[in-house]
């Protein structure tokens, strides 16, 4: 049965609910994609493996359900129109790229409820990464798109896309490692203006704990987010753990809504070499024992990003759960 769109605004609200006010979202996919056997050294990255090897992609996200994941992110995240497009597909195959991130997701929460003897509920965000992601150029870390960039290139670049992936039937759209004010504009100006009732979580990406990755203030573009209709939680991704505590602090003293934090290992990723770099400051494994600091601090919705794996989502699970 089709959700109203009320009930739509209110599916973090009744997970958080029912798991006692914390949940936990899924962990890093294209690095384990890597780690099953996946080629990603590409342009497309991740999304590469919707037409290459869609099966590990559904495989990936099963073992996020098994590891204690409550939301499962798609495989959508630098997966673009023009991108596909650019590879020679047609306009309706690349649509249906987009449909099927959503799809294997969708698939994957069946999979594990048919065989799971103690049902919960389970979301479906679908990413949307932002236009540096697609540029494949590291300008999605540094927020910088050149002086020919406007808000309406950007809401032009993503409405297609972000139309077809609602369409696809999502419980969530999740705007990720978000790197500017710009973009933050463009997300919710896009939503009202292609009428989505899909609600719709907000996380931003730092590299010094106070601002994001651009310079821009993480207050003003987090109170941009709080401003959406559709914002259900607002938050940050892809960030070194050693930042999380205070980036925490700053987004409780803006918003009311749900504070979601997904990090990235502590490591860097060098944009020439297309290769993830270990650097100070902490690591996946180290999660476990600030996830209970986090969550105290505001935070109630926990996860991973790049670097981060089934593992990591297991140690993060039995924390909130007050195993560790």
């Amino acid at each position: 049965m089709d959700r109203t769109a009320e009930e739509k605004s209110n599916v973090v609200e009744e997970l958080l609910r029912e798991n006692g006010g914390w949940a936990v979202i899924d962990g890093g996919l294209a690095t384990e994609l890597e780690s099953n056997g996946a080629d990603i050294r590409d342009a497309l990255w991740s999304s590469k493996c919707l037409f290459t090897c869609p099966e590990l992609i559904r495989k990936v996200h099963l073992d996020y359900l098994e590891a204690g994941a409550n939301i499962l992110i798609t495989a959508s995240y630098q997966a673009t129109i023009q991108g596909f497009l650019s590879r020679g597909f047609s306009q309706e195959d690349s649509e249906a790229l987009l449909r099927k991130s959503v799809e294997l997701a969708v698939e994957a929460r069946d999979l594990y409820l048919k065989k799971c003897p103690q049902k919960r509920q389970i979301l479906i965000a679908a990413s949307v990464g932002s236009y540096g992601a697609y540029l494949a150029d590291g300008s999605e870390y540094s927020g910088d798109y050149g002086e020919y960039v406007t808000l309406e290139t950007l809401k032009e670049f993503h409405r297609r896309r972000l139309q077809v992936l609602v369409e696809a039937g999502p419980d969530l759209i999740a705007f990720e490692t978000i790197p500017n004010k710009i973009e933050t504009q463009a997300y919710v100006e896009l939503l009202e203006e292609c009428n989505i009732d899909t609600p719709a979580w907000f996380a931003f990406s730092s590299k010094d704990g106070v601002n994001i990755v651009s310079g821009d203030s993480l207050v003003e573009c987090g109170l941009i987010a709080d401003s959406c209709h559709n914002c259900v939680a607002i938050g940050i991704n892809c960030t070194p753990p050693r930042f999380i505590h205070d980036l925490i602090i700053s987004m409780t003293k803006i918003t009311k809504k749900p504070i979601l934090i997904y990090p990235n290992s502590g490591e860097s990723y060098d944009p020439e070499k297309k290769e993830w770099v270990k650097s100070a400051g902490g690591s996946a494994e180290d999660f476990a024992p600030f996830v209970n600091i986090w969550h105290e601090a505001g935070a109630s919705l926990i996860g991973g990003c790049c670097r981060t794996s089934p593992d990591t989502v297991r140690a993060i699970s039995r924390a909130l759960k007050g195993g560790a």
